[in-house]
């Protein structure tokens, strides 16, 4: 038997070897979703707020104006 075979078998030792490899962490999409929900909630609030908010500015009429 020459030096370089061995006995043992290398692709069940690559698997087991990848068995004791801790598993790498999978980034949790839950926070991500609800940072991206709650974006797109304010924008569209944001949205609706300046529709329908009175003008800022407000250019009352001359008394002629106004009939009395």
């Amino acid at each position: 038997m020459d030096l370089a075979d061995s006995t043992l078998d290398t692709a069940a030792l690559a698997y087991a070897r990848a068995l004791l490899r801790k598993p790498a962490r999978r980034q949790k999409m839950g926070p991500v979703l609800a940072a991206a929900a709650f974006a797109a909630l304010s924008a569209v609030t944001f949205a609706a707020v300046m529709v329908m908010a009175p003008p800022a500015v407000v250019q009352h009429l001359p008394s002629d104006r106004l009939g009395d």
